[in-house]
């Protein structure tokens, strides 16, 4: 299949991993044995890493919360930020890692954690990792949107309808 294709497929998952590749195929106009082969390369060669079911845990009686933890590093001669990084994500509490341009080196995105427990694994996991200089811990209040979906119900207009 084409590479333009693939995107499409892509785009599509993205938004609904739960459609099999016969719907996707009605919805592309392409042949659904194609298209699930496609779907099968693209696992494979890890561009399709994982289907994910996305919860709004603020609709729970959940009370864990996320942080996001800014850290400042000193990457070591020869084994650059990818060995720090390699440290950082083996922590199972860690959901997110990414390597960021600007004020810090590196963001981690803890989800689903206490005060306590969030605390507690940024000064006994990551401040004590040599290269690491100095972190910077924010609590998400609200979300808003998280991965193009809206969390925030419309306000529903609660005045009287008037009709002439």
């Amino acid at each position: 299949m084409e590479k333009e294709i693939r995107k499409k497929i892509l785009g599509i998952l993205e938004k609904d991993a739960r459609l099999n590749a016969k719907d996707i195929a009605s919805m592309l106009g392409c042949d659904a044995d194609e298209t699930a082969a496609e779907i099968n390369a693209m696992e494979k060669e890890n561009i399709i890493c994982g289907y994910h079911a996305f919860i709004n845990w603020d609709k729970t009686d959940d009370e864990k919360i996320s942080a996001l933890i800014e850290l400042k590093v000193m990457p070591q001669r020869g084994n650059g930020f990818d060995k720090i990084a390699e440290k950082i994500y083996q922590f199972p509490e860690v959901e997110s890692l990414y390597l960021m341009s600007g004020g810090y080196d590196f963001t981690v995105i803890l989800k689903k954690a206490s005060m306590k427990e969030i605390a507690f694994f940024v000064s006994s996991k990551l401040a004590v990792i040599d290269e690491v200089q100095s972190t910077a811990t924010h609590i998400v209040l609200v979300r808003y949107k998280d991965h193009g979906t809206s969390f925030i119900e419309p306000h529903k207009d609660l005045r009287m309808v008037v009709t002439p």
